[in-house]
């Protein structure tokens, strides 16, 4: 599967373009006078891009995601899986939450005394497949590869 390289689905050049020139007017009307060119790059640097050149390229870029039915893999609290996206809704945010359904049922316990198996979850992740969760270690509770 192919994930966005920025956190957020960026708009099309038309919208950033049309708020480079309300920028460029606003400023204007505090008594800044600016290129559009230079509204077009504080545009870009106010979506994480170096440029204007790689903003525009994002937002010409189709989007990706996550759609019911994809197969996917990765890990989920450190136990290695693949499955089946049953469900997927992507939040104004740019997170998703996705309900997945594994192969093959991952026991989600660590204690050797007992087990919890779980064949499906409920999870949210960024745009590029990680969980904004952890583990007590650091590590995120679940990575789409």
């Amino acid at each position: 599967m192919t994930t966005q390289n920025h956190p957020t689905a960026v708009p099309s050049a038309d919208v950033l373009k049309s708020q480079a020139k309300r920028l460029r007017a606003d400023l204007a009307a505090q008594g800044t006078a600016l290129s559009h060119a230079a509204t077009l790059e504080m545009v870009a640097h106010q979506w994480g891009a170096r440029d204007w050149n790689t903003l525009s390229a994002q937002a010409a870029a189709p989007a990706q995601g996550w759609t019911p039915g994809d197969r996917v893999q990765g890990r989920y609290l450190g136990h290695p899986f693949t499955g089946v996206i049953k469900a997927a809704r992507l939040s104004g945010s740019g997170m998703w939450s996705l309900t997945l359904r594994f192969d093959t049922a991952i026991d989600v316990v660590t204690s050797p005394l007992f087990s919890n198996m779980r064949r499906q979850i409920n999870a949210v992740v960024d745009a590029q497949g990680g969980s904004p969760r952890k583990t007590s270690d650091g590590q995120p509770h679940l990575v789409l590869t």
